[in-house]
């Protein structure tokens, strides 16, 4: 086996390794080729990108909640297999789950209206959500149990495999107990996406981006097979290429490889579904949804740069779409609706049939926002 690192400098904006030896010498052109580009247009781009076309228009409460509730934070969104209907979740209108009944995990038609609701009282902070190729319902609780409040006691820490109709399927880890990354117990999981073999990858660790992880934090991908029984892990805590800080997103593209949204190290990582190391991509800022079409563009939500200047220091919260075949930012849908006047910043992201995009809005008191073409 021979490895071939497409690294044209040490800031590029993607690097590729892991390459058989059997294909080097028909990809040497297309290598010359890459490194060309990497010295020029796409290095440029390791400026923030913001500045790119907005083909969409945006709106808010297009879509009414039942019984008059409002909005909280949204955060996670994917399409029903149909690509009409939206799945989305409501943090019970607040940006918490504790102490409420209300269904977090609501299904949208076309028209704004919820259709149906599931999930309540069985989580704590609802997360991730993924819909499977049968309409099941995947979700992360993101948080586990309070000392300071009993009635947290046995939730969180999890990931739930729901019916359409909201019947527990299958838990991955167990309810209230933090995992170490060292085994199949999870530890504030984010994320959450299966295969078309039904394996399911759980992005693992929400705390790796703070200012305080170490290398005893989780930040890894698990893998488990159909039946919820651990296949494997990878990653781990660090900025190496193949380490994490906070996986944040997953998505699958057309061509099976995994793409983990490595939000504390503001860059895309690719991953073939064994956890070996294939390239990055840095100029989708800061990910923290990320949504990939069936022609692999890839929809990536970056709702922390703003936050301060340390995290992404000039890079505008907003949704970047480009294609992962180049990795190069086309449009920047800055989301701007009357209650986010300066543009909102999604941390989900969804792309229905019609070319409508959906951002789940965290911060200000959350939205969900929809961007249509003009």
């Amino acid at each position: 086996m021979i490895t071939v690192s497409v690294s044209c400098s040490q800031n590029s904006p993607f690097t590729f390794s892991n390459l058989s030896g059997l294909f080097v010498n028909t990809l040497r052109p297309m290598l010359l080729v890459l490194c060309i580009l990497c010295s020029g247009s796409l290095a440029a781009q390791l400026e923030p990108i913001n500045q790119r076309p907005n083909p969409f228009s945006s709106m808010d409460n297009w879509a009414t909640l039942p019984d008059g509730r409002e909005w909280g934070s949204t955060a996670g969104v994917d399409m029903d297999p149909d690509g009409r209907h939206l799945w989305a979740i409501d943090r019970c209108g607040a940006n918490s789950c504790i102490g409420s009944a209300v269904d977090p995990i609501v299904k949208i038609d076309p028209s704004g209206n919820v259709v149906a609701s599931i999930g309540g009282g069985l989580m704590l902070f609802p997360h991730g959500l993924h819909v499977d190729r049968d309409g099941n319902i995947w979700v992360t609780d993101g948080q586990g149990p309070r000392e300071v409040n009993p009635s947290t006691a046995g939730m969180g820490h999890v990931v739930y495999k729901l019916s359409p109709e909201g019947e527990v399927l299958l838990t991955l880890g167990q309810p209230g107990v933090a995992g170490d990354g060292t085994d199949a117990l999870l530890e504030t999981p984010c994320d959450v996406v299966t295969d078309a073999d039904g394996n399911i990858y759980v992005g693992d660790g929400h705390s790796g981006q703070n200012p305080d992880a170490t290398a005893s934090t989780v930040a890894r991908i698990v893998k488990f097979d159909r039946d919820g029984n651990l296949l494997k892990y990878w990653g781990g805590w660090g900025s190496e290429a193949g380490k994490l800080k906070t996986p944040h997103a997953l998505d699958i593209d057309s061509r099976n490889r995994l793409i983990v949204g490595d939000r504390g190290n503001n860059r895309l990582q690719i991953f073939d579904l064994d956890g070996n190391y294939i390239g990055e991509f840095k100029s989708f800022s800061r990910p923290s949804g990320i949504y990939i079409s069936d022609d692999d563009i890839i929809y990536v939500a970056d709702s922390e740069s703003e936050f301060d200047d340390t995290r992404n220091p000039g890079w505008h919260a907003g949704i970047r779409v480009g294609s992962l075949l180049d990795g190069i930012v086309d449009y920047f849908i800055d989301g701007t609706v009357e209650a986010y006047p300066a543009g909102s910043n999604p941390e989900g992201v969804a792309v229905d049939s019609a070319g409508n995009v959906f951002g789940a809005v965290v911060s200000g008191g959350g939205a969900l926002v929809k961007s249509a073409r003009r």
